[in-house]
């Protein structure tokens, strides 16, 4: 049964921010790394050997961790174009055209995103900024337990709408050593032509650093696991990344207004990605809060992954009794959510009070599902507590911002001394002497 929570309590427990990537390992994650590294390592001390590996020894190292990881043989690297061509044809029309739907839907929000290119004369000359896409950018999608097209559109669809010329996407196998086809053939619904077989720190090695098959790339993006987040924050500063992204999280405040089957199902299908979920409702309302309980465990009987759902609500999730609405929007802050949905009457004017979080849900019409697959915002969002200072993924992560000065000459001349003089208190003397020379030359062409 889900646990209701007075305030203070839960701020000890489920609301207590911790750095996931420090937790413990668990013992069947310690036992597998054991297996394939035949010692008894640290997450951060394999990833860092897997990195090394790929560096140095390029698609040989590739083929030989994707076995002893993932248990697949890789013939080849690349998934050849004729297979993600076919993949549509495997699945239903229905899931096609959904896929369709939500490729439509991503694309013409991010569409809407302003890239300001922009210049002025009013500094003297023209100064200014330019937008320009990067070049070429990894995109890893998740599998694991379950293909997840979802994560490539919404990480892929931005980087097209920014412009990026080039777009490759690593994922791993599947148990029959293949990319799953619901994953190709979204690929092929938005014109991803380049796919590799690669997954976990490797596939952010080959990717960061190139190998013989595979580019480098600019940039890597995409949500992974504990391994593929240590891999990109390893890499950072050899290539740009997204994020890390943590175990997704939603926060769901209610009212009396709120239907309690609906925050219920929010919860529950929040639980259901893994057992390191979080999914929390606060509401000033007890008769709410019981009502929710009770609902929560009447759907979860009819749940397929009902042991996963109930071990992460235990653990990480629950029902938070708040005084009212303002302080559960305090609360709300502070926590920093990735998923904050607000079914409560006046959604808009709760949200005004809200300055944190990674997507916004304004009433109970507008969960969370629709956000993960059909809305339109990529749902690659901060986690963690990262919505503090992080955004969602979006348009600008594909792009980076020139500055330009084209100074005109008297401008030029006018700012030389000063440049020169904070140069000297800085005690960079071939920086002053660089601008007390064009002072002098400047000087003596009007003299």
């Amino acid at each position: 049964m889900l646990k209701i929570y007075e305030l203070t309590e839960a701020k000890r427990t489920i609301l207590r921010r911790d750095n996931w990537l420090e937790r413990p390992v668990p013992e069947a994650m310690q036992a597998g790394m054991h297996r394939i590294f035949g010692e008894t390592l640290a997450p951060e001390q394999a990833v860092r050997r897997i990195l090394r590996d790929v560096k140095r020894r390029g698609d040989g190292a590739l083929r030989e961790w994707t076995e002893r990881i993932d248990g697949v043989a890789l013939t080849a690297l690349a998934v050849p174009a004729t297979e993600i061509e076919a993949a549509a044809a495997t699945l239903s029309g229905e899931l096609v055209e959904a896929l369709k739907l939500a490729s439509e839907r991503i694309r013409a929000f991010h569409s809407y995103q302003p890239l300001p290119e922009w210049s002025t004369e009013a500094l003297g000359g023209r100064m200014g900024q330019r937008v320009t896409p990067l070049r070429r950018v990894g995109i890893y999608v998740p599998g694991g337990t379950a293909p997840l097209p979802s994560s490539l559109l919404m990480s892929a669809i931005p980087a097209q709408v920014a412009g990026v010329e080039e777009i490759v996407v690593a994922t791993p196998p599947g148990r029959d050593g293949k990319v799953p086809p619901v994953i190709l053939a979204a690929a092929h619904l938005i014109g991803i032509k380049t796919i590799y077989t690669l997954g976990g720190a490797q596939a952010i090695g080959a990717q960061a650093y190139g190998t013989e098959t595979i580019p480098q790339v600019d940039k890597i993006a995409g949500p992974g696991n504990l391994f593929v987040t240590l891999a990109k924050r390893e890499v950072y500063g050899t290539v740009g990344i997204d994020g890390l992204y943590g175990p997704t999280e939603t926060l769901v405040i209610a009212d009396d207004s709120a239907n309690p089957a609906w925050v219920a199902a929010d919860l529950l299908a929040q639980a259901e990605h893994d057992v390191l979920a979080t999914a929390i409702c606060l509401t000033p309302s007890r008769r709410l809060a019981d009502a929710v309980q009770i609902e929560v465990g009447r759907q979860l009987e009819s749940l397929s992954r009902s042991e996963i759902i109930a071990t992460s609500l235990a653990a990480n999730g629950g029902i938070v009794l708040t005084q009212d609405l303002a302080e559960a929007a305090e609360v709300a802050d502070a926590f920093a959510v990735e998923h904050l949905c607000l079914d409560v009457a006046d959604p808009a004017g709760l949200a005004e009070k809200i300055r944190n979080g990674g997507c916004f849900f304004l009433g109970g019409r507008s969960f969370e599902v629709l956000g993960d697959y059909v809305a339109g915002p990529s749902h690659s969002l901060p986690t963690g507590g990262t919505a503090r200072f992080a955004s969602p993924l979006n348009v600008f992560d594909f792009v980076h911002i020139n500055s330009f000065v084209a100074l005109d000459d008297d401008s030029s001349a006018a700012l030389c001394g000063p440049a020169a003089l904070i140069a000297a208190a800085e005690q960079l003397t071939a920086h002053a002497s660089a601008a007390r020379v064009r002072q002098t030359t400047q000087e003596a062409t009007h003299a």
